[in-house]
């Protein structure tokens, strides 16, 4: 297979940079994006010549627009990694404090739905045909968990959607859910033993997943071989959720 052009959003740390890294191994051009060009900086060094970064805030519409001139002309595969539990880095809504519910929903949105409408919308027209979009989802979309699960819920949702408008044009457009996974910022350090272990007993494979798990079904979703398989979501969790 020739090499090919990969956008990956959230691409500086976690799952995101794993994926990079795994398209980056077998020689395609890959382009990390994300707020922290510190952050990206580093990952190009580690994914090495074929991998550059473009730093935006990919919830901004405004931004997005802003960055379409240093982002490729031609796109082969979008990874929307970009997000996470952004109500982890903020205080609980006290009880009737409707306008902190309301702000922590749409934090949540915005980090994870808002993030993968805007650049997939903005890269569409750049996308040939054989082209493959695929957003990380969560297990909490079917488990439950409040204004993140909910986000999650609406990128399966929209995922659904894109795959039934695009699918004409030969491109296909999936969901990666994980479950437990090690090597992200998702839980901000406050993971507890306890809950660890409550998380890994609920698995069949009886460990936790790693960003690599999730990297290799993005690939494999990504790869010429997936080009039947759309508007999917494929979960990877050890067995934790059942999707079926």
């Amino acid at each position: 297979m020739s090499a090919r052009t990969i956008v990956v959003t959230g691409g500086g740390t976690g799952i995101g940079r794993a994926v990079a890294a795994g398209f980056a191994a077998t020689g395609d051009t890959v382009v990390v994006t994300g707020r922290r060009r510190e952050r990206l900086d580093e990952a190009v060094a580690e994914l090495g010549p074929t991998a550059s970064a473009v730093d935006f805030d990919a919830a901004d519409p405004a931004a997005v627009t802003a960055a379409l001139d240093r982002l490729p002309a031609t796109v082969d595969v979008l990874v929307n990694a970009a997000g996470g539990n952004t109500g982890l880095d903020h205080p609980a809504p006290e009880p009737g404090d409707l306008a902190a519910e309301a702000a922590a929903w749409r934090a949540n949105f915005d980090a994870n739905v808002l993030t993968a409408v805007l650049v997939t919308t903005a890269l569409l027209p750049r996308m040939p045909s054989g082209g493959r979009i695929v957003t990380i989802g969560s297990i909490a979309a079917r488990r439950g968990g409040g204004d993140y699960g909910g986000a999650k819920a609406a990128i399966e949702a929209w995922t659904a959607s894109l795959a039934a408008k695009i699918g004409p044009r030969g491109l296909t457009a999936n969901v990666v859910a994980p479950g437990l996974t090690t090597g992200t910022e998702f839980f901000r350090g406050r993971l507890t033993d306890a809950r660890r272990d409550r998380l890994v007993n609920e698995t069949m494979t009886k460990r936790e997943g790693t960003t690599e798990d999730v990297a290799a079904a993005v690939h494999y979703l990504a790869a010429p071989g997936a080009r039947h398989v759309t508007g999917q979501v494929l979960h990877v969790n050890g067995g934790a959720y059942l999707g079926r």
